[in-house]
Order: C-alpha cells, then structure tokens, then sequence
C-alpha cells in the first residue's frame, strides 16, 4: 500500500538525515490523516490506496499553481522548493499513463458513452475518474476530454 511506503520513506529519509524529504513526507501524512477524519462520518469510503492518490494529485496541484505565482512574482527560490515537494511526492504516485494509452482511453470512454459535444463532459468526465483515477491526472484528462469533444 502507498501509505506504507510513505511510512518507510520517513523513516528512511529521518535516518539518512533528509530534513527536506522528512518535511514533505509528513505533510504528505498529515493531508491523509485529515482526509481520513473527512471521512469518518461518510458512509462511502473509497480504496485507501485511490484515497491517497487522491491526496497526493491534490497535493501536486496546489504545489505547481505555488511555484508558478512565485515565479511571477520573482520569487524563484520558493519555486524550486515547492517543484522539490513535488518530486517528493510524485514518487508515490502509481505510474501515469502515457498520453497515446491515455487518449486511447478517453476516447473508448467517449464512445461508451456516447458523448458528442462539450455539454457531455462532465459524464464522461466522471467515467474517467471512476475508471482511471490513479492513473490519469485530472487536469490532464480534462484537457484531453475537452480537445476530444470539441
């Protein structure tokens, strides 16, 4: 399981001496222990390990939308930093599809569903994330899905 990993690369990085994995690795442990307690009252609870996928591509998301608002405004310094959290936690991602198996498989999913314009994509938006949520970041997949129906 990927919270495991996460647990053995603390642990590995506090031993190696790694402050600024350590760092990241706790905060990575600290936004699944959070969306854990999201969920203790709801009466769905998805597989742990898309649980923390989840976690860890929200995680992503906000650390590029970071770097880049730092970036311009000439602060490349706290760039970098936030681009290092991200390598940190692509690490435990589960391997991303490529962009042909990914267009691939977006488009058996417009087909399936018989999506013909841009008002479909929300439907077939929610079938790629039941289907493929590991293993097609969301961003990606919506601009993929928006440059298939259009």
């Amino acid at each position: 399981m990927i919270r495991d990993d996460i647990k053995a690369a603390t642990i590995a990085a506090m031993k190696g001496g790694d402050k600024e994995s350590v760092g990241t690795l706790r905060l990575i442990s600290a936004a699944i222990k959070n969306r854990d307690i999201e969920l203790r009252t709801s009466s769905q609870t998805p597989d742990d390990d898309l649980l923390v996928t989840e976690v860890l591509q929200k995680m992503i998301k906000q650390r590029r939308e970071s770097a880049e608002a730092y970036r311009g405004g000439g602060r490349n310094d706290r760039a970098e930093i936030e681009e290092a959290e991200i390598a940190v936690i692509e690490r435990f991602l589960p391997k991303q599809m490529g962009d042909e198996e990914a267009r691939a498989a977006i488009e058996a999913i417009i087909a399936d569903t018989g999506a013909s314009s841009i008002k479909d994509m929300g439907r077939v938006m929610a079938e790629v994330k039941s289907r493929h949520a590991g293993s097609i970041e969301p961003a990606r997949a919506s601009a993929m899905v928006k440059a298939a129906l259009s």
